[in-house]
């Protein structure tokens, strides 16, 4: 229900106009169904836009305020506590876990393994190499070649000939003239006739069952469609389709003449409500509560808060003769118990006129006094 002021809301659209030849049925059930379709409709539009208008003022009056609120305490907790909390943190993480890994990574291991490297295992290396050099290059070169040349030839005669010979003279021609060439006239001569058959005799059964498949799939589809497909088509094209565009369109009609309805009962509701409660209230504020509190304010609190005024002003002024009354009577008591105060002696003059750290005065021809501290002098 929308209590809220809102526009003067246009006529609702006429439904389109449906196409020529749609048959008695759909005449004869398009207002009936319409009327219990508006019947049915019109409490579910007014629930829903009663529960639409509370679902607005609550978020207007508690859920954005109380949004807000938490948005601005969450970014405030965030900065002040979280942000600083978080950086000590890191501070803290990185003093107990990194930075002393750190150190003793690079001057405990780093430095110590560069150098090292660098002054011992460097100049080791270097001579290990020299010498293996001087080595190689003195020693191991000529033997090295001749016995290399002569171990060559041997592992040849011993290794690979003989092999070589056994496999060009002896398992090749085996081979070829016992196995290779009795298989491929096999092959040529008996299987490959033998397989031509078969795969005439497979194509021409694959053919034979596909054509019979194909008609038996036919067939059953003519009568699926003549005893299944085409009665449901007539029903759903003649009984159907009327009844549901009749039903759809009696729920849209429905629902825009009970949004009508809705906003005529909330606009009823809203001015039997200022008639029954907002005007005797703003009558009573505006002819009675205004004036009496003008007069109250006027006549009663005005004077009132004047006379408090000047009563608070004599009351600090007795105050303040009282505590003058009492200070002179406590010093006056004073005096009568221990004396008058004595009277101010003049200090004496030092003899010596030189400006001392005690002294701010100097005499002319006077022998200037030792710059000492009086602390120290005494």
């Amino acid at each position: 229900m929308d209590l809220e002021k809102t526009p003067t809301p246009m006529a609702p659209p006429a439904p389109e106009p449906y196409e020529p030849g749609e048959g008695c049925l759909t005449t004869a059930i398009r207002i009936p169904v319409r009327i219990v379709v508006l019947v049915l409709v019109v409490p579910v539009r007014l629930v829903w836009d009663l529960i639409a208008a509370g679902a607005r003022a609550l978020h207007r009056a508690l859920f954005r305020p109380v949004g807000r609120g938490i948005g601005l305490a969450c970014s405030w907790l965030y900065e002040t506590l979280l942000v600083p909390l978080g950086r000590a943190l890191g501070w803290l993480g990185k003093a107990l876990f990194v930075w002393p890994w750190v150190a003793l990574w690079r001057y405990g291991v780093v430095v110590p393994v560069v150098w090292l490297y660098a002054k011992v295992l460097t100049p080791i290396g270097h001579g290990i190499a020299f010498v293996c050099s001087w080595l190689y290059e003195t020693l191991l070169t000529p033997t090295g070649r001749v016995l290399g040349l002569v171990l060559g030839w041997l592992g040849k005669a011993l290794f690979v000939w003989p092999w070589v010979a056994l496999w060009r003279y002896v398992l090749v021609p085996v081979v070829h003239y016992g196995l290779v060439v009795p298989a491929v006239w096999l092959y040529r001569q008996v299987l490959t006739p033998i397989g031509h058959g078969i795969a005439w005799l497979l194509v021409g059964l694959v053919r034979g069952v596909v054509l019979a498949v194909g008609g038996v799939w036919k067939a059953l589809g003519w009568l699926v469609g003549a005893l299944l497909i085409t009665p449901l088509g007539w029903l759903y094209r003649t009984v159907l389709a009327p009844v549901g565009r009749e039903i759809a369109d009696a729920v849209g009609v429905a629902w825009r003449i009970a949004g009508q309805i809705s906003r005529a009962v909330g606009r009823a509701l809203k001015w039997l409500a200022w008639v029954l409660i907002g005007q005797p209230v703003s009558w009573f504020y505006r002819d009675v509560c205004t004036p009496v509190g003008h007069a109250v304010r006027d006549h009663v609190w005005a004077p009132a808060k004047q006379a408090a005024a000047e009563a608070g002003r004599a009351v600090r002024s007795a105050l303040r003769s009282a505590g003058e009354t009492v200070r002179q009577t406590r010093r006056d008591a004073w005096r009568a118990l221990v004396g008058a105060p004595r009277p101010a002696e003049p200090v004496k003059v030092p003899v010596d006129g030189a400006r001392t750290l005690g002294s701010t005065t100097t005499v002319p021809g006077a022998v200037p006094a030792p710059e000492i501290s009086l602390r120290k002098q005494v």
